[in-house]
């Protein structure tokens, strides 16, 4: 049950995307974390448990979260990829690829998990107890296009981070409370956009990354990114389902 305060949007476009932020006004991160993707800049480190979900011939299409060796979390609209490649600040290169086997969908979140043909060394990210309460510092990751208008740019080749925070559920249109995460839009222009869909949201515990978040839809029901909070699934809450299926 996530510890706070407390309200698909945009279904995001075709099996890949997502926006965010807009101009809801939210209480200032805690933990260290400071707002800089729309809006947001280059990676400043490898996210061992960072995944690109791609075509057969490698074009990127959503995010994911690599839980174990062989399982991601992901958003359910997001669909079924070819492959994934995980590990790497660069959605062309590096990390490892590996052949998607299964989908498991949530049957009423916008959750799936994807189990890979074959294990991957890089290290998973462990899920947090709970997603946090109100004003908790989080980070956004993902490859998702950089300028707002839908379709205005495709997907940058370097992985893309946000430094945001959690906002009270009421900043969100049609959010699931207890299920879901309302996502601030830091300066009401920055946020996830189209191909950040199913992508992690994290915070720092202990100096280590833990998973609260797969990135859902935009909180405002705009189809423009970064004009108004986002919503992601509350990964922890549904840690229950998760270890049924995955095992994690």
């Amino acid at each position: 049950m996530k510890a706070r305060s407390l309200l698909m949007g945009l279904a995001i476009a075709a099996a890949a995307v997502f926006t965010l932020p807009g101009v809801a006004t939210a209480a200032e991160p805690t933990g260290g974390v400071q707002p800089n993707i729309v809006g947001g800049g280059n990676a400043t480190q490898v996210y061992s448990f960072m995944v690109s979900q791609q075509s057969s011939s490698g074009g990127h299409q959503c995010g994911g979260s690599l839980i174990s060796a062989t399982w991601v979390v992901t958003a359910k609209h997001c669909g079924t990829p070819a492959q994934v490649r995980v590990g790497t600040t660069n959605r062309t290169s590096g990390g490892t690829v590996a052949r998607v086997a299964q989908r498991i969908a949530h049957p009423s979140a916008d959750l799936a998990l994807l189990r890979l043909s074959s294990s991957v060394s890089q290290a998973p990210v462990t899920i947090a107890d709970a997603s946090g309460a109100v004003g908790t510092a989080t980070r956004i990751i993902g490859w998702g296009q950089t300028c707002a208008p839908q379709g205005g740019c495709g997907a940058p080749v370097t992985l893309q981070q946000l430094d945001t925070s959690i906002v009270a559920d009421n900043k969100c249109l049609g959010i699931s409370g207890a299920s879901e995460i309302c996502t601030n839009n830091p300066g009401g222009n920055k946020g996830a956009c189209y191909g950040d869909s199913g992508g992690p949201q994290v915070k720092q515990v202990n100096g280590v990354w833990q998973l609260i978040g797969a990135t859902s839809r935009a909180g405002n029901n705009s189809s423009t990114c970064a004009t108004g909070p986002s919503i992601y699934v509350d990964v922890p809450y549904f840690r229950s389902w998760i270890r049924s299926n995955a095992g994690v």
